[in-house]
């Protein structure tokens, strides 16, 4: 099925792309932060699956994808870096329209951190020879650090917000790794990852997925209070 990748991508944002219209939410009002989080972390994601392409650390089977590409990658991959951050973010905003109050304390927010950081240093220290928890887990480790510092309010509210999103992302993710289908969207090099599997996703791709979010979300919160 070429348009596998493409219908997923679409999917994902299809509801919240109308609920960004509900008179409670005005989602749509924060389309030009959005915008330029997505502009800027695109940067950055892209360009490393671009490499990581390259070096065949993954790729994308040609039987599920349109079959256009740009720097190697197909037009659904980039598309991915648009609709999954709406996706999540939209979700993130309207969970604490809901419930104002999901937010981890002080206390236990810093735990989660020390825990996060501990595990995501294990996992570079024992596998820093493979590019992707190399990659993955330096750059999840810096960002967490980093809006731990800077908007922890922020980072305690997304602990939460983010076993939300964990739902749809073992939805997605697990089609676009091989489930329910014939071969995977996505294929990964497991001599390049840790070779653990939640079902048919390596366990890499959720950080990947958090630090993606969290970035988008550190940045749409920076635009909307200096649009304020």
């Amino acid at each position: 099925m070429k348009s596998l990748y493409l219908f997923l991508n679409l999917g994902s944002v299809l509801i919240p792309f109308i609920a960004s219209f509900h008179p409670r939410l005005k989602f749509y009002k924060k389309w030009p932060s959005l915008c330029l989080s997505v502009i800027l972390t695109s940067l950055v994601f892209i360009s490393w699956d671009v490499y990581f392409t390259e070096i065949n650390v993954w790729g994308f089977n040609p039987n599920y994808y349109l079959g256009y590409s740009v720097f190697g990658l197909p037009i659904e991959e980039w598309l991915f870096f648009v609709c999954i951050p709406y996706a999540c973010v939209f979700m993130h905003y309207a969970l604490l329209e809901i419930y104002p109050k999901i937010c981890f304390n002080t206390k236990w927010g810093k735990w989660l951190t020390v825990i996060l950081i501990f595990i995501f240093s294990g996992c570079l220290l024992l596998h820093y020879n493979k590019w992707y928890p190399f990659v993955n887990y330096s750059l999840a480790i810096g960002v967490l650090l980093f809006v731990q510092f800077k908007n922890k309010t922020l980072l305690y509210t997304y602990y939460k917000t983010f076993i939300v999103m964990l739902v749809p992302f073992f939805i997605i993710n697990g089609i676009l790794t091989g489930t329910g289908i014939t071969n995977e969207v996505v294929w990964y090099n497991n001599s390049e990852n840790m070779g653990i599997r939640l079902l048919t996703i390596p366990v890499e791709d959720v950080t990947y997925a958090f630090t993606l979010i969290l970035s988008n979300l550190f940045l749409v919160d920076i635009f909307q209070r200096y649009k304020n």
